[in-house]
């Protein structure tokens, strides 16, 4: 169907929903320090706290850029957030799993079993290095099927859209500022007020809730630059993505109550001046 047409039926206010075809999917996770005891300092009787300490000392004296971050098979989720979106680009629907106790046993079952019945494609930034082995290390480790995902879906070009290898030619170049220099190109948010780096620390201090908002904003900015890279396959043109931008922000101003933080991300977003 052309361009002009798609638009058009899909501003049509007798249009019916269209169906779920995408799950725009962001993760956040802490450490493990049972497991990081037990395999990395086995011997060593080691709290799990000790453990996760040392382990991010030694990470940052030998990591290039100073990072502590432990790597995703000594990582266990502690938010999955999710959005529906539709054939026609739509924003449908957001949620954050498990709410609001956020159990990470309940939410790596919730997240395998919505797959599994949405049969949609899902949308990630930099998944296939993170967020997928970190969910797939979780199904191992619980014992959760995930069948369809495995017999279908794990081809590098033609499986999951994972936009940080898509816009980096898959891997050819580096995404300096990743997916926070994206989304301010398209002036949404990006970067608040936390970032990845402190999300152990808001664990420990029991900021489950406070970890699973921000990566609910992340996962909103992945769709935003989800929707423009559509722009450039032809599948939308701008002037529909200027119209599901302001039907996605006319959901999100309606979800305010039940997701708080929404009011803070509507209220930085900006007009990103062009050069």
């Amino acid at each position: 169907m052309p361009l002009a047409d798609t638009f058009a039926k899909l501003m049509s206010p007798d249009a019916p929903p269209s169906k779920t075809a995408f799950l725009v999917v962001d993760t956040e996770s802490v450490p493990d320090g049972k497991l990081l005891s037990s395999v990395k300092y086995a011997g060593e009787n080691l709290s799990g706290e000790e453990a996760i300490e040392r382990a991010r000392k030694e990470a940052k004296e030998t990591s290039w850029s100073g990072s502590d971050f432990l790597p995703v098979t000594f990582q266990v989720p502690v938010g999955v957030c999710l959005l529906r979106v539709g054939t026609d680009y739509a924003l449908q629907s957001l949620t954050c799993l498990d709410a609001p106790q956020y159990r990470p046993r309940e939410i790596v079952n919730k997240f395998w079993l919505a797959l599994s019945l949405q049969k949609a494609k899902l949308v990630t930034f930099n998944g296939r290095a993170f967020d997928m082995p970190l969910l797939e290390l979780a199904a191992f480790r619980y014992g959760f099927s995930a069948r369809d995902y495995y017999q279908n879906s794990r081809n590098r070009f033609n499986g999951p859209i994972d936009l940080c290898d898509w816009m980096t030619n898959f891997g050819a170049c580096k995404m300096a500022g990743g997916l926070n220099l994206l989304a301010k190109l398209l002036g949404k948010p990006g970067k608040m007020e936390v970032s990845g780096e402190q999300v152990y620390e808001m664990y420990r201090e029991g900021k489950v809730r406070e970890i699973n908002e921000y990566c609910l904003c992340d996962t909103l900015d992945t769709y935003f630059v989800f929707l423009r890279t559509r722009i450039l396959t032809g599948d939308v043109s701008l002037e529909q993505e200027a119209y599901l931008v302001s039907k996605a922000k006319e959901l999100l101003e309606s979800k305010i109550s039940e997701f708080p933080v929404l009011r803070k991300y509507l209220d930085n977003w900006t007009d990103f001046a062009s050069m």
